[in-house]
């Protein structure tokens, strides 16, 4: 079946739990395309480890997807959250592990998520991270850019945007939130142990979220993939 279907008379779409499990799988590539930019843009604020820890959490999340079945997107996202918070290290597996696991249960037993679907899996996404790790926008983190992402989504939609349309929008506000942080001074994480040196470079962990989020808009905009 097509990765994308239409739900409405307004081209609405819908991905099935293929889809956001091609997603994930996505994800975890970019993860591992980058995983050395990733460190080196932590060694410039933190402990240096960002790329590694997630590329080795990601590693664990494929070998747990490889022997699942079923058709529950919210159990498949919790599996993931859930093996990312006991196998990656630093902030990165709590954070990340949240993520997932609110994304999770925002999208319990459901088999295809819709544009308000993805919406409520952002909301409790950001909602996660930000109960685990108080930060705010500002402070030269994740959040900087999952914030962007989330409510230039809900926007285009609301404007009746087509879900590959809202995607598209929702990576590149997260883009820009990413690059947003280089001048930030953090004031959260290691990284806030810089102080003032920490401006002028750019937050490792809003790096991953963007391409968490790109990689959602490419591979749920295709016009084709099979699922």
């Amino acid at each position: 079946m097509a990765a994308i279907e239409s739900t409405s008379g307004q081209g609405r779409m819908s991905v099935a739990y293929d889809d956001v499990l091609r997603w994930v799988r996505t994800f975890a590539a970019e993860i591992e395309a980058n995983k050395e930019y990733l460190t080196q843009l932590d060694a410039a604020v933190g402990d240096a480890d960002h790329g590694i820890n997630m590329q080795r959490g990601m590693s664990a999340v494929l070998g747990k997807l490889d022997a699942a079945d079923g058709d529950d997107v919210g159990g498949m996202l919790k599996t993931v959250g859930m093996t990312l918070v006991s196998t990656v290290g630093g902030a990165g597996g709590p954070l990340y592990g949240t993520l997932f696991l609110q994304m999770g249960t925002a999208t319990t037993g459901k088999g295809e998520l819709g544009p308000d679907d993805w919406a409520a899996a952002l909301d409790a996404a950001v909602g996660g991270v930000q109960a685990r790790g108080k930060a705010e926008p500002g402070d030269k983190t994740m959040i900087d850019a999952l914030i962007p992402g989330r409510d230039a989504f809900k926007a285009a939609i609301a404007e009746g945007a087509t879900f590959p349309d809202a995607l598209r929008r929702s990576a590149e506000a997260a883009e820009r939130g990413m690059q947003d942080t280089i001048p930030l001074v953090a004031r959260k994480g290691r990284a806030s142990y810089l102080g003032e040196r920490s401006a002028g470079h750019q937050d490792p962990g809003a790096t991953s979220s963007h391409l968490l989020l790109k990689t959602a808009a490419d591979t749920w905009s295709g016009p084709d993939q099979a699922g």
